[in-house]
């Protein structure tokens, strides 16, 4: 007994992806025995013992119970519970209609064996969704009807011998054993017609994109006011480009891009903790039912449990400055550069404020013309998916912190807080032609003294791109060739230029990684990462109007990096 509880996790583990594969191949059994002759001496001691109707029916629906074993086997490899509830259901109604179709006691004891194996491992079932949310996809049709299809062909050549071609349909479906077989046939084919129409029609199509004018907004904006897991980040969700899927209690959500092929998840759900598997899972199936690429951009280190139990492959790209707000100080020689930036802005008359989003719609014309100042200077234009753009309202979703000159606004950052308060960030910051030099430096002393007056645990900077990667002779291709556009790709984006900004302020630095169901498929996401985020290959070529430096060019590059965790 010791041992049975020792080995219990391990059986655990493992109950859904064999429970799977054992119920699949009992699936392929019945279906098969069904399109291929009885054995006749066992047919005939049945046929007189049970009713001919008896036999007939036990012969059809055991086809048909075939291959709905088939399809729950997709369920129990997903983990849910109706899946393992519906399998015992259809093992235990098909073992007597093994005996009753023609004494297939072999049949009878596989099945059996099958359901004593499946019985101690309900626990390993966890997941708790409908049969009818459980997503067939289409790989997965196409291997039934082959299936089903190569087990005709298999009952025809059985029947090779059989002389049923001169009688009529009728005849042929109520005599003789081959009329059995064909009937069991039909019976699963038709059946396998009528699940994929009914799947064609009960898949849930692509979610749209919800705009501010949705019903499901003012769901996304209560979860981010009162969700569990949020990060600072997850306030993307209202920039109005984004799909979602809610958990079933409406307490959650997952929130995605879609380009080509490609489904891209940003960041891990948001909402209650115990849903974010069930989300994830959630994700993974419908973007296989729809044929499509499914990959999780910039997730934290505590995410990596829930995306390896979907079977995803990792990728660290890139890693996050987080700046515990309780121990960082302006004091010391090592902030000396820091503290001189902050004091010659007040001097120069900087003041800073905290609007909260009632008082936005009264400033909103004045950090337009910023903004637009901004973008100008700039390489790339508005940005969208993993960064926020400059819309009015997207920006009137949040509190802005504002820099003033003698009375005037001269930089500002909207700023994403989350309702636990265990960390904080910005998004847009942008600063007029008339601002101070150093203005940002100015910026983010400020708001992490407003952080930690607020009860904030930390402030994130965001991502350093393709930082802390690995190039060793065992370390991954992508992490060898991030290392190299690293170390060699200034020209390209100011990589080592945003480190060495953020290390200003003594971060720690915490890893972000990629997740997608293949390696292969990794290089792939981060294209289309890439694209969504600058709105294609136009916002990629566009570049600034003007070329002169601006007050804090370095930190605008940090800036622009670091909205993309």
């Amino acid at each position: 007994m010791r041992l049975m509880r020792e080995l219990r996790p391990a059986g655990l583990a493992a109950a859904p992806l064999t429970g799977a594969v054992l119920t699949l191949a009992a699936g392929v059994m019945l279906v098969v025995s069904a399109a291929t002759p009885s054995v006749p001496n066992r047919f005939l001691l049945l046929a007189e013992l049970a009713p001919a109707i008896l036999i007939e029916l036990s012969h059809f629906l055991s086809s048909v119970l075939g291959l709905v074993l088939i399809f729950l086997a997709f369920g129990l490899r997903a983990r849910l519970d109706a899946a393992w509830i519906a399998t015992m259901v259809a093992l235990g109604v098909s073992l007597p209609l093994t005996l009753l179709k023609g004494i297939v006691w072999e049949e009878t004891a596989w099945l059996g064996a099958l359901m004593l194996l499946l019985a101690p491992f309900r626990d390993a079932f966890t997941r708790e969704a409908r049969l009818s949310r459980m997503e067939i996809t289409p790989g997965w049709l196409v291997s039934a009807a082959a299936l089903v299809l190569g087990a005709g062909l298999l009952g025809l050549w059985s029947f090779q011998n059989a002389d049923y071609g001169h009688r009529s349909w009728i005849s042929v479906m109520v005599e003789d054993d081959a009329a059995r077989a064909i009937r069991g046939w039909v019976g699963a084919a038709l059946a396998l017609i009528a699940f994929g129409i009914w799947r064609l029609f009960a898949s849930a199509a692509t979610p749209r994109v919800v705009t501010p004018d949705d019903q499901d907004f003012q769901q996304v904006r209560a979860i981010l006011a009162s969700a569990q897991a949020a990060e600072p980040g997850s306030n993307l969700a209202l920039l109005g480009d984004k799909r979602f899927i809610f958990s079933q209690s409406g307490q959650s959500f997952l929130m995605f891009g879609v380009r080509g092929r490609s489904w891209i998840a940003l960041g891990a759900p948001v909402g209650r903790r115990e849903e974010r598997l069930e989300l994830f899972w959630r994700f993974r199936e419908m973007a296989d039912a729809h044929a499509a690429r499914p990959g999780v951009y910039a997730l934290g280190a505590d995410d990596l449990p829930e995306v390896v139990e979907l079977g995803f492959s990792l990728q660290k790209i890139g890693e996050a400055a987080v700046v515990p707000l309780e121990t960082f100080s302006v004091e010391g020689r090592k902030r000396g550069n820091l503290r001189r930036a902050w004091r010659k802005a007040g001097e120069e008359g900087a003041t800073f404020e905290v609007l909260t989003p009632a008082e936005v719609p009264a400033v909103l014309d004045d950090l337009q013309v910023i903004s637009d100042q901004w973008l100008d200077a700039h390489a790339g234009g508005e940005k969208s998916f993993t960064m926020g753009g400059f819309t009015r309202a997207y920006v009137a979703e949040f509190p802005i912190a504002v820099v003033r000159q003698y009375g005037r606004i001269v930089a500002f950052a909207t700023l994403w807080t989350t309702s636990s308060r265990s960390a904080f960030s910005m998004d847009l910051m942008r600063y007029s032609d008339a601002a101070p030099k150093n203005i940002m430096d100015y910026l983010f002393i400020e708001l992490i003294a407003w952080g930690r007056a607020q009860g904030y645990q930390a402030f994130e900077f965001g991502m350093a791109p393709l930082a802390g990667l690995e190039d060793r002779p065992f370390a991954p291709i992508m992490s060898r060739v991030g290392r190299l556009l690293f170390e060699r790709g200034e020209e390209i984006y100011n990589f080592q230029g945003v480190r060495r900004y953020k290390d200003k302020y003594d971060p720690l630095w915490q890893p972000r990684y990629l997740a997608a169901p293949h390696k292969w498929a990794i290089p792939l996401l981060l294209a289309d990462v890439g694209l969504l985020s600058s709105g294609g290959m136009a916002g990629l070529a566009k570049r600034p109007r003007r070329t002169e430096a601006a007050p804090g060019e370095p930190v605008a590059e940090g800036a622009r990096a670091s909205a993309a965790s």
